[in-house]
């Protein structure tokens, strides 16, 4: 669980209500329903007519990376592939073939298959490079479905904010409705920046953080198992793949 996500999600709250506060406005002044039916519904809509289906579901399907991104145990891997090597080395690459079946990564299970079955090395790469370039492509694209919504939200809280003081402006013979309606016009603002800067531009950057290190970890894969399948001694496979740790 990434707890520094978890922390910024609650300071992101306690500034908004507790400056609401210090300010003098009262939590009471950011509540408005017209304000988070323009912001929130019109955000999202922005994002559906802009984004595909395949790509909003994988998304959501992302989105809890945020919080718990994906193992990346890089130190263990290297050893895994370590220990594949020393098998190659003294049964051969069909020597591997128990281990597959036990592989529950299926990056590293494709790629493993590959060396089992005696692929060459730069055929590996080849194929395993397509792999890895498609996955991180797909991801990068979910990932930007909430960069995008948090360029969206911003305009749209000033959208909410005009019609707001339209309405005001509507009442200007009766006075005592011009600061109420006024300060409700904000609040769309207030919404809108909040949303894009308080958590829709954070989390698609945390995701593209996640989305790196997954790949990083898959480019070591690669090496690894290309090194196996070029019968490379452990010793200078882990030597290599030791570089990723940095």
């Amino acid at each position: 669980m990434d707890i520094l996500s978890l922390t910024g999600i609650a300071l992101a709250f306690v500034s908004l209500l507790v400056g609401a506060e210090l300010k003098g406005a009262g939590v009471h002044s950011l509540l408005s329903p017209a304000a988070a039916m323009i912001v929130f519904v019109g955000t999202i809509a922005s994002t559906c007519l802009q984004t595909p289906l395949a790509v909003m579901k994988h998304a959501f399907k992302i989105t809890g990376w945020v919080f718990k991104p994906p193992s990346q145990d890089q130190a263990a891997l290297i050893q895994k592939m370590v220990e594949w090597s020393n098998i190659a080395r003294k049964q051969g690459l069909l020597g591997l073939e128990p281990v597959l079946n036990n592989e529950q990564d299926d990056f590293l299970r494709k790629g493993l298959q590959l060396v089992v079955d005696g692929s060459e090395p730069e055929q590996i790469r080849a194929i395993m490079e397509v792999e890895l370039d498609v996955r991180e492509s797909s991801d990068t694209r979910a990932a930007k479905v909430f960069e995008g919504a948090g360029i969206y939200s911003p305009t749209l809280g000033i959208i909410g904010a005009v019609l707001g003081l339209i309405a005001v402006m509507q009442n200007l013979a009766d006075p005592s409705k011009l600061g109420h309606g006024i300060a409700a016009a904000f609040t769309a603002t207030i919404y809108g920046i909040g949303l894009a800067n308080l958590f829709l531009l954070p989390m698609a950057n945390k995701l593209k953080v996640a989305i790196h290190a997954q790949s990083q970890t898959r480019a070591m894969i690669i090496e690894g198992l290309i090194s196996i399948a070029m019968g490379e001694n452990p010793r200078n496979i882990e030597a290599k793949l030791q570089g990723y740790l940095h």
